[in-house]
């Protein structure tokens, strides 16, 4: 595979729609592709993106500067989420598949019937993120899982790294049976002309909450409303209670300042809000951690003035500490602010909102009894954590974060979202625009599929899941019990 992509044009309206049509065509010989046959294709994708791992990181790198070491264990979790999907397909429970018998006797009388999940009719759409170039873009999650429930996807690449989503795309396509299958298209235009084709349906989004929001007004423009799947804004709380300050709190602060600087800061799920006791060895050591902390170069210019305007806007709270830049002229240095938390629930719920990069504010309280009245009030985020060494002590704040956050995190921190069966990656707005759902894990599959009845069909009709011998072995519930 050459590494000698050139710099792609802005894709024209013209091109938008050859590229959702020739997706169309492809994708009716996908549905009908059995579960085998899919699923050995989407580890030939995995096998082709492991195999061009050399000249994908280095593109990558030249457009983001995130070096060998992240973009090469990107391209391996990118490979594992074709991988887990592979698995998702042959297992089958996806399908959701249900038979329910014939009973003349019920009032009233029920006919034979079967459900079960069929693709999406249509195309899926796909905005790319900015700050994962090979896990959440061209082969990230949204298409990985798309394809997989039997979808065709077109994605609209991200301009922080145009050249990166061509040698992906020129990757993944070599293992597809139809390279039409999936889709390409550049600009900010294209974006609009994408999601408002009418074969277009339903969208995956990864990005700011203007930009899902402008997302859904182009939604709202159709004649008919698709789906809209949007991760946008996460504030990630952690919440450190009294019991944690006898353990190691010089480990819980550089635990902070490690999780607050990943990939500097620029992670959906950073740590932006650090609520601890009012404890000068704590904060001391969180202080003390963080300026020992580095940067380094942002994604984008964009990205830049974004984190900028966000720490400006928290200017008005006193600074706890500051970390070095580092080199380039898209460096920005860690920051934490700190609050009591009178004065931070006084200024909610602006003062929450996600500051996207290495920034956070630390919230000093006096007695926990007063967190449950202030989380309650927090937006939706990704991911709440509690730091504690007594369990029982996190009793009050439990059920105002089961409300709050779709994964609930355990002394431990929110960067770094696992790729598995149980992982949910999503939560309430603004975190996500469909709280049901995850955008990363088997459940993302989900989102691409729609249930369809059968009743009194001739079995030589129904799909092979719904006969009555189940000849492909997938989990079923039958007259009401799963089996």
């Amino acid at each position: 595979m050459t590494d000698h992509f050139a710099l792609p044009a802005d894709s024209t309206d013209g091109e938008v729609a050859a590229a959702v049509e020739a997706a169309v065509r492809a994708g009716t010989a996908w549905r009908a592709a059995s579960a085998a046959d899919r699923a050995a294709v989407l580890t030939a994708v995995a096998d082709a993106l492991t195999a061009n791992a050399e000249t994908l990181w280095r593109i990558a790198d030249s457009e983001t500067s995130l070096g060998e070491t992240r973009l090469r264990g990107e391209i391996v979790r990118t490979a594992a989420q074709f991988r887990l999907f592979a698995q998702v397909v042959v297992d089958g429970g996806h399908l959701d598949a249900v038979i329910d018998h014939a009973d003349a006797s019920a009032v009233p009388p029920r006919p034979d019937l079967r459900r079960l999940n069929q693709p999406l009719a249509g195309v899926v759409a796909v905005f790319a993120a900015s700050n994962f170039p090979f896990a959440f873009s061209v082969a990230g999650g949204d298409t990985a899982s798309a394809l997989a429930a039997g979808c065709p996807v077109v994605v609209k690449a991200h301009p922080g790294h145009p050249r990166t989503s061509e040698a992906v795309a020129a990757a993944v396509r070599t293992a597809l049976p139809d390279a039409a299958l999936l889709g390409l298209v550049h600009g900010f235009e294209a974006g609009g002309t994408l999601v408002k084709h009418p074969r277009v349906a339903a969208v995956g989004f990864t990005g700011s909450i203007p930009g899902g929001r402008a997302v859904q007004a182009l939604i709202a423009e159709r004649p008919d409303p698709i789906p809209f799947f949007g991760e946008l804004g996460s504030a990630n709380p952690v919440v450190v209670l009294p019991s944690a300050l006898r353990g190691d709190v010089t480990a819980l602060a550089q635990g902070f300042a490690a999780s607050l600087t990943q990939g500097v800061g620029q992670f959906c799920t950073n740590p932006g809000l650090l609520f601890v006791p009012d404890d000068e060895g704590l904060l001391k050591a969180v202080g003390e951690s963080v300026s020992a902390s580095s940067g380094g170069p942002m994604l984008t210019p964009r990205i830049k003035e974004g984190f900028l305007s966000g720490v400006d806007r928290l200017s008005g709270l006193s600074v706890l500490a500051e970390g070095s830049a580092g080199d380039g002229e898209l460096a920005v240095s860690p920051k934490v602010f700190t609050a009591g938390l009178e004065e931070f629930a006084e200024g909610l719920p602006e003062i929450a909102e996600e500051c996207f990069g290495p920034a956070a504010i630390v919230i000093t309280y006096r007695d926990a009894a007063d967190l449950p009245e202030v989380l309650g009030r927090l937006a939706g985020s990704l991911t709440a954590t509690v730091h504690a060494a007594d369990p029982a002590e996190a009793a009050d704040v439990l059920p105002v974060l089961k409300a709050l956050a779709g994964r609930l995190i355990w002394n431990g921190w929110p960067t770094g979202v696992a790729v598995s069966w149980a992982v949910h990656h999503g939560g309430p707005w603004p975190s996500t625009t469909a709280p049901a759902h995850t955008s990363v894990g088997a459940s993302a599959i989900a989102r691409w599929v729609v249930p369809v009845a059968y009743q009194g069909w001739p079995a030589e009709l129904l799909p092979p899941e719904l006969l009555e011998d189940n000849p492909l072995g997938i989990p079923r519930r039958v007259d009401g019990v799963l089996s």
